[in-house]
């Protein structure tokens, strides 16, 4: 068999086996679109870890978890009529076409940012009121800002080179500062979001996704005081009973392993 075929078949197995979940387990036969949606979401986080970690092995597990959650959801809806898997595929084919003019129409483009344009364009011709309303609400804020950044550059409102980013981020600094001089919380709090927006818009510049740099740091920060933790066992002491003078010196080894 072709790698086509052998595809088609294993997908063709996991809808045979949503199809007898759905209808023989109490379990999945209980799930509605809105129970699924905060496991998707954990499944997509889980990935997005996996990801991370470059584990390749974990990252096919979890694209099976997210692919089985994507068959549900179709399942769910072909029990009413409102569409199933075969319209999923369809409807995304059709958005792929319709907005990859490049390829499947006679429309030139030069470069990536040149795709990045067309298609932020051709939404808004699609009966979009606005470039910002592919942003989901609920996306986390860092997410979100990043998603705002990319959609308003898309249709040119952007800084020209990374220098004026940065001069930007300055400027929200030294405002920060200004605020925490004078004490009021609220401002503070503005400001210190603006510093937030100003770093992640930065990051676009220098083609950083800000998310995946913060979490790697998490990850690093939550290795190195696992490494101190278990040094202050050894010690048969508490970390309350530690000098900063002492857990420096275990946080020192830990960054060199």
């Amino acid at each position: 068999m072709t790698d086509k075929t052998v595809q088609l078949k294993a997908f063709e197995r996991l809808l045979v086996i949503m199809d007898e979940l759905r209808e023989q387990c109490p379990w999945d036969r209980k799930q509605t679109l809105e129970s699924l949606r905060h496991l998707t979401i954990e499944e997509v986080y889980e990935l997005g870890d996996a990801i991370l970690d470059n584990d390749l092995e974990e990252i096919k597990k979890e694209l099976g978890d997210v692919l089985l959650h994507i068959v549900f959801y179709s399942k769910i809806g072909s029990e009413t009529q409102a569409f199933d898997i075969a319209d999923v595929c369809n409807s995304i084919c059709d958005k792929l076409i319709d907005r990859h003019p490049h390829i499947y129409g006679d429309v030139k483009v030069n470069d990536e940012e040149d795709v990045k344009r067309n298609w932020e364009q051709l939404k808004l011709k699609e009966g979009k009121k606005s470039v910002l309303e592919g942003v989901p609400r609920s996306l986390p804020a860092m997410v979100k800002a990043s998603r705002i950044q990319d959609k308003v550059a898309g249709v040119g409102f952007d800084w020209e080179e990374p220098h004026q980013v940065w001069e930007k981020v300055e400027e929200e600094l030294q405002e920060l500062h200004a605020e925490v001089e004078k004490g009021d919380v609220e401002a503070i709090e503005n400001e210190l979001g603006d510093v937030f927006f100003s770093m992640i818009n930065y990051a676009r510049f220098l083609k950083i996704n800000p998310e995946n740099a913060l979490e790697r740091t998490n990850k690093k920060f939550i290795s190195r005081f696992k490494y101190l933790e278990s040094k202050a066992k050894e010690l048969n002491k508490s970390l309350q009973d530690m000098t900063l003078r002492e857990m420096d010196v275990y946080w020192e080894e830990a960054k060199k392993q």
